[in-house]
């Protein structure tokens, strides 16, 4: 096998998902060239990629819009002549796309994402409450189901390091304290611990010998986390100062972060980066948890109605967001001391 074609669209956290998994694959094997096929929005998620490894995206709105698009993307990968092609994303594109690769003889595999049972782990009445396969298992069954078998050993997009604070110089200031991350925010509400909360976590955690950093993205987020930041000492807020390249130099620093069931918690991952998730409405046992974190670390209520969703998009059944609204910052911040500042 020379060449191979990996498929993942999506949210930047099911993409940064795929990292540790492609990235140990090439890093292993040097002979063989990589190709990910992914959104142009994420390519800055692709930081110190292997050598081997190769990124292109695709113009859903331009040139490869509707299935004549696609065809035509085909017959441009088609040039490549792969020997594999490997779709970790699993929808009606990606399907396309694969159908025309083994039209052709290629061999393809496609990711199983367990949608039936991660049905069964949210329903509302009858709960089958286990861990499930986690995604990054999934994604390692579709190489092996295309016959490309290896054992993932990713520590860090910086392999064994750190990254390059001087890139940020001009707006980090030296490190005389521990650095803690905060990243209060998700795509869907069901994800979110409540801002005036988490606002107080901030408070109480601006008062320790301690260095805060905000990150999010977006004007609405910029204008919360920079009213936090003008409100209580020794905190930053990072949106707007540093791009997702940035970002990931200055978590791989960090000496812990706070993060919802979000992309943030997967991107301190990808640096190694240990990480205090919040979860509400979801839970681990669908099988997104951060790469090699400690579940030990997650803050989560052991409620009968958890989780109601897989990615926290369904309106409360109770109405309240009780697996939020009753986890108290006390808790939040007794874990942040125990982990990061008295460990």
């Amino acid at each position: 096998m020379k060449k191979i074609l990996i498929i993942r669209f999506s949210a930047l956290g099911d993409v940064a998902m795929t990292i540790p998994i492609t990235y140990s694959y090439a890093r292993q094997n040097p002979e063989i060239e990589i190709v990910f096929l992914s959104k142009p929005s994420l390519t800055k998620l692709f930081f110190n990629a292997p050598k081997n490894f190769r990124l292109i995206t695709i113009d859903a709105q331009g040139r490869h819009k509707g299935f004549l698009g696609l065809f035509r993307l085909f017959l441009e990968l088609k040039k490549e002549k792969f020997d594999a092609v490997i779709d970790l994303h699993s929808v009606l594109r990606s399907h396309f796309l694969s159908k025309l690769f083994r039209l052709i003889g290629v061999k393809t595999a496609t990711v199983h994402k367990g949608r039936a049972e991660k049905e069964r782990l949210t329903h509302k009445h009858d709960k089958h409450f286990h861990q499930l396969a986690t995604s990054f298992d999934r994604y390692l069954k579709t190489f092996h189901d295309a016959g490309i078998v290896f054992k993932p050993d990713f520590e860090s997009i910086f392999e064994n390091g750190k990254g390059d604070l001087t890139l940020l110089a001009d707006f980090l200031p030296e490190k005389r304290e521990k650095w803690i991350g905060i990243a209060p925010f998700a795509k869907h509400a069901g994800k979110i611990y409540p801002l005036e909360k988490m606002e107080e976590v901030v408070s109480k955690l601006s008062k320790e010998d301690i260095k805060i950093f905000l990150f999010g993205g977006g004007d609405g987020e910029k204008v919360i986390l920079e009213k936090w930041a003008a409100t209580y000492p020794n905190t930053i807020c990072t949106i707007g100062k540093i791009n997702m390249e940035k970002e990931l130099h200055l978590m791989s620093h960090l000496d812990g972060m706070i993060t919802m069931d979000s992309g943030n918690m997967h991107m301190a991952s990808l640096v190694n980066c240990p990480v205090i998730s919040i979860w509400g409405a979801t839970h681990p046992y669908a099988g997104f948890y951060g790469w090699r974190q400690d579940k030990e670390n997650a803050v989560q209520l052991d409620l009968s109605c958890r989780p109601c969703s897989v990615f926290g998009d369904k309106p409360c059944h109770r109405g309240d967001y009780a697996c939020l609204n009753q986890i108290t910052p006390d808790a939040i911040v007794a874990q942040v001391k125990r982990l990061f500042l008295n460990p």
